[in-house]
């Protein structure tokens, strides 16, 4: 694999996802211009993207509202 992907890889904290999801290491290595694709699957399989964590902020805010109303 080229240096450039494993360095970005390691830089974008992508490298465990991509332990998990073996296949696309023979894709990155024969065409390294896969490499956005590849981030953009494997943020959107992850819920990595920041729509994805302001849901979860959110979802976390309405839990924590309705325990409160709850115990009042």
């Amino acid at each position: 694999m080229d240096k450039i992907i494993l360095i970005n890889l390691e830089k974008d904290k992508m490298l465990p996802y991509l332990k998990e999801n073996s296949s696309y290491i023979k894709d990155l290595n024969r065409h390294p211009e896969f490499y956005n694709t590849f981030k953009k699957i494997i943020k959107e399989k992850y819920n990595l993207r920041l729509t994805d964590k302001v849901n979860n902020i959110i979802n976390d805010i309405e839990l924590v509202s309705s325990v409160i109303s709850t115990l009042k």
